[in-house]
C-alpha cells in the first residue's frame, strides 16, 4: 500500500487518539509513519488534520522538543492551531493567574521556535504565526511578561533596524522571542507591539521612555495586561461549528 494511500487512515487515527487524551500513542503512530514512510509523511497529515486537533496535541508536549509534531508541524497548520489554545482556559484561571498561562504559552511558542537550529525554519514560523490577528495578540501576550524589556528591543529596533543586538538590561528569556520575532517579520513584529502597546508608534521617545518596575504604579502610556490579552485571545477562538452535512465530521464542536 503507497504512502499516499496510507495517508488518510493515519490522519483519522491521530485525530482519534488526540481527541480521546492519547497523546503519547499520536505520537508512537507519527514515529512509525515517519519510520515507515519518511518526515514528509507527517508534515502531510499535519497539514490536514483540523487545527483545533493539533493545539490539543501540541498542547499537550508545551513545546518540548521530543515531539515529532513539534519538529515538523509546518508553519501554516502551526499558526492555524495557535487560534484554539484559549479554548480550554478556565476563566477563574486566567483571573486568578494570567501570568502562568502566559508563561505555559511561552514555553510552548519557544519550544516550537527554537526545537532546531534551522534559521529558515525559525523564521517561516515566527512569520506565518505573527500574520494572523490571534499571532499577533499570542505575541503580546508573551511581551507582556517583559514590557520595560520589550521597549528596549523596540529601541534597538527603531535605531539599529536588522543590525540589532538586543542587548536588554535584563536577560529575560522573552528577549530571545522578540530578536527573532524582529529579524523574522517586520510586520509581525509591528502588529505584537501595537496589541501590547496601542499607543506605540515609532520613535525614539517613547522606545526609550523611563519604565516604571512598581506594578501599583499606573503606566505612563497605554499598555494592555496579561489578563486582558488573553481575553482578548479567548475572543478570536475561532468557531468550530461546521455546516450542516448529513453526518457530525470527526473533530469538529470539541471546543463549542
Amino acid at each position: 500500500m503507497s504512502e499516499k494511500s496510507n495517508l488518510p487512515a493515519l490522519s483519522k487515527q491521530v485525530t482519534e487518539l488526540v481527541l480521546a487524551g492519547s497523546l503519547s500513542h499520536a505520537e508512537e503512530a507519527f514515529a512509525e509513519a515517519a519510520d515507515q514512510f519518511g518526515d514528509l509523511a507527517v508534515v502531510e497529515v499535519l497539514n490536514n488534520i483540523p487545527p483545533q486537533v493539533t493545539a490539543l496535541h501540541m498542547a499537550g508536549f508545551d513545546g518540548g522538543k521530543m515531539s515529532l509534531t513539534t519538529l515538523l508541524v509546518p508553519p501554516k497548520a502551526w499558526a492555524d492551531s495557535l487560534a484554539f489554545m484559549a479554548a480550554t482556559w478556565p476563566d477563574d484561571q486566567i483571573e486568578d493567574d494570567p501570568e502562568r498561562i502566559a508563561e505555559s504559552l511561552f514555553a510552548h511558542i519557544h519550544g516550537v521556535v527554537f526545537a532546531t537550529d534551522d534559521e529558515e525554519r525559525r523564521n517561516e514560523l515566527l512569520a506565518a504565526a505573527s500574520a494572523t490577528d490571534h499571532g499577533a495578540t499570542i505575541f503580546a501576550i508573551l511581551f507582556s511578561l517583559a514590557p520595560k524589556e520589550i521597549l528596549e528591543v523596540a529601541g534597538e529596533v527603531i535605531s539599529k533596524g536588522p543590525y540589532l543586538t538586543g542587548q536588554t538590561s535584563s536577560d529575560s528569556d522573552i528577549v530571545p522571542v522578540a530578536i527573532a520575532l524582529a529579524q523574522a517579520s517586520e510586520d509581525g513584529w509591528d502588529r505584537a507591539l501595537f496589541e501590547l502597546f496601542p499607543e506605540f508608534r515609532h520613535s525614539a521617545d517613547l522606545a526609550d521612555a523611563e519604565f516604571n518596575d512598581d506594578p501599583d504604579e499606573e503606566p505612563s502610556f497605554l499598555q494592555r495586561s496579561t489578563k486582558e490579552l488573553l481575553y482578548r485571545l479567548r475572543k478570536q477562538v475561532p468557531s468550530t461549528r461546521a455546516a450542516k452535512t448529513s453526518r457530525r465530521t470527526v473533530g469538529t464542536n470539541i471546543f463549542s
